[in-house]
């Protein structure tokens, strides 16, 4: 995808240099050899490699977004790390931004399992990377959108033409952005696109400094409630469907299949925990997060946590958001999306859960 780029005035020109001249492909191959700094680094809770064994116990490393929902529930209630000491494995937590950092992990081995959108995972596969997507997240509907700050006179897609707008490369948000734009008669380079991580981003866009933000939950609901930011378009007006993805590393799989099985099982505890306590829910999610109950209360009704199958369904939106990728240059060759795919553990998890196991 080939787009303008812009800067901010709060940032640091020579970075936002570097960013502006990197294509998406290399972006990624970036990415995924661990060479992008502080906005893409991962917080580490503890220092031993993923899937490590250690005299005693093997070391399970699990992935973690700015979000809301089942896996920060189990979290905080540590339900991960009583499921596995039963396992004889230990826990540890990586925090990212954003859905590209983490297949650099996989790629460095540091994590084993980990929830992203749609566009990380087809960057991903195209890169070579070795993971598995084990269950489907989420449909993803109104789990992106294109932000506009109160009083903006933005009214459609359309009207972004020439505009800046705030977006994270390679992230669910992107891949919606430039599918939005497209759908509605506009070209790649008809935007100018800002480089910027949703920490980085949001002050651009309370000040002005951008137009627009293409982002995802909770960030979404939270400028709409506290900053009287209006949704331009979402998925779910735009008839987009943006699966997140539960992936794992693949040698992890092959060497720990209960473990990965275990995992999705634990999972779906935290996600029917969810369902059932609500209020309890939002408590501590807004604690965790610092965040306004209320906020939490919107963003948990804006998405329907799933740890599903990988249906013929997210399939086909999937295979359709890589055509498009590859389409607008921003991966080098086609790529089958069930190549990546393995229903095998959901299934068994799935049905244990449900006998109780």
């Amino acid at each position: 995808m080939k787009a303008a780029h812009e800067t901010v005035p709060a940032a640091d020109e020579r970075r936002r240099g570097y960013w502006r001249a990197i294509p998406f492909a290399l972006l990624m191959t970036l990415l995924l050899s661990g060479c992008i700094g502080r906005g893409e680094q991962a917080i580490t809770e503890g220092a031993a490699p993923a899937g490590q064994s250690g005299k005693d116990k093997v070391t399970v490393s699990i992935g973690i977004q700015q979000s809301l929902g089942p896996l920060l529930i189990a979290r905080e209630k540590k339900w991960f790390e009583e499921a596995f000491a039963k396992a004889g494995a230990e826990v540890k937590w990586q925090e990212f931004q954003s859905g590209p950092p983490h297949f650099e992990s996989i790629t460095a081995g540091r994590l084993d399992f980990g929830i992203v959108g749609n566009g990380p995972v087809i960057a991903a596969q195209a890169g070579k990377v070795e993971f598995k997507e084990i269950a489907v997240s989420g449909d993803g509907k109104k789990g992106n959108a294109i932000l506009v700050p109160k009083g903006s006179p933005l009214q459609t897609v359309r009207d972004l033409k020439g505009k800046k707008i705030a977006v994270a490369k390679g992230s669910s948000g992107w891949i919606f952005l430039y599918r939005a734009i497209v759908q509605a008669g506009l070209k790649p380079d008809d935007i100018k696109i800002v480089q910027l991580q949703p920490d980085e981003a949001r002050p651009a866009f309370q000040t002005g400094a951008v137009d627009a933000w293409a982002v995802w939950e909770p960030f979404i609901t939270s400028e709409v409630v506290t900053g009287g930011a209006s949704v331009l378009a979402d998925g779910k007006q735009l008839d987009l469907l943006g699966p997140g993805f539960i992936v794992a590393r693949s040698e992890f799989t092959r060497e720990h299949p209960e473990l990965t099985v275990l995992f999705l099982k634990t999972y779906e505890e935290a996600r029917l925990w969810l369902t059932e306590h609500r209020e309890e829910a939002v408590g501590i999610l807004a604690k965790a997060k610092k965040l306004d109950p209320e906020i939490v209360r919107k963003v948990l009704s804006n998405l329907e946590a799933l740890n599903a199958v990988i249906t013929p369904e997210f399939v086909e939106a999937q295979q359709s958001t890589a055509d498009f990728m590859l389409l607008q240059d921003a991966i080098k060759q086609k790529i089958d999306v069930t190549k990546v795919v393995d229903n095998s553990f959901i299934e068994q998890a799935l049905k244990q859960a449900a006998a109780g196991k």
